[in-house]
This record gives C-alpha cells, sequence and structure tokens, in this order.
C-alpha cells in the first residue's frame, strides 16, 4: 500500500498495490495526480528516481528524497526537514491499530480498501 499525508499526517490518498510493483512507479502516478507547487516532498530513497526528480522541478515542488546508494552523481536533501517523514509512518500505526486491517482480514481488494478508507476516516475526525 502506497500513501501520501499531509502536514499533519492526515491521510490524502493512498493507493492498494501488488507486492512486486516498485514504489517509485506507484509514486510517480500519485503524484503526477496532486497539484505540488511550492510544496515540499518527503519521501524515503525508493522514490529517488529521474523521473519523480523531473516531475517535482516541472510543479515548482521541492524534493526532499535521500539519496539511493546507486546514484553517481549525489543531490543534496534538507536532513533536518527529513526528520518530519515520520508522519506517515505515524500514519500507518494509526491505520494498524484497527486489527481487520494489519491481520487483513479481507481477502478482497475492493473490501480491503474499504474498510482503509474508513479507517482513514476515522484517522481524520481523531
Amino acid at each position: 500500500m502506497h500513501a501520501i499525508v499531509d502536514a499533519l499526517g492526515n491521510p490524502l490518498r493512498f493507493q492498494l498495490t501488488a507486492g512486486q510493483r516498485h514504489d517509485a512507479v506507484t509514486g510517480y502516478e500519485m503524484l503526477k495526480q496532486m497539484d505540488l507547487s511550492q510544496k515540499q516532498v518527503l519521501a524515503d530513497r525508493a522514490y529517488d528516481s529521474n523521473r519523480i526528480l523531473k516531475l517535482l522541478q516541472e510543479q515548482s515542488a521541492i524534493p526532499v528524497i535521500p539519496n539511493k546508494k546507486n546514484r553517481h552523481k549525489a543531490k543534496k536533501w534538507d536532513k533536518a526537514i527529513y526528520k518530519e517523514r515520520h508522519l506517515i509512518e505515524c500514519f500507518f500505526n494509526k491505520v494498524k491499530n484497527y486489527r481487520r486491517l494489519t491481520t487483513r482480514f479481507d481477502k478482497r481488494a475492493d473490501t480491503f480498501v474499504a474498510f482503509l478508507t474508513l479507517a482513514s476516516i476515522m484517522v481524520w475526525l481523531a
């Protein structure tokens, strides 16, 4: 599952994906659908792809993404701002409080996403 949260850790968008799908592919598709002008985008190093960085540059967004180990020319990123990325982990932790999601009671993707939507609403209301 991939998620985008706001500066307070509230979910804005999420997408359920297959386990073998790379983060950068789904991340690019999700970021492409959002208006990111003049915003900072915090992500882990799996999202450090030229395609995502180009998209963020086109939208005048500020990437705060650490370099992959295999990147030949290292780019600068703000380590102090990157510490705020824990908010996405906090969102996943809040959602995991619902045992139904953690243990994957719903075997079908549509019912899992429906309950995930309900859990996200509960996060917004808390």
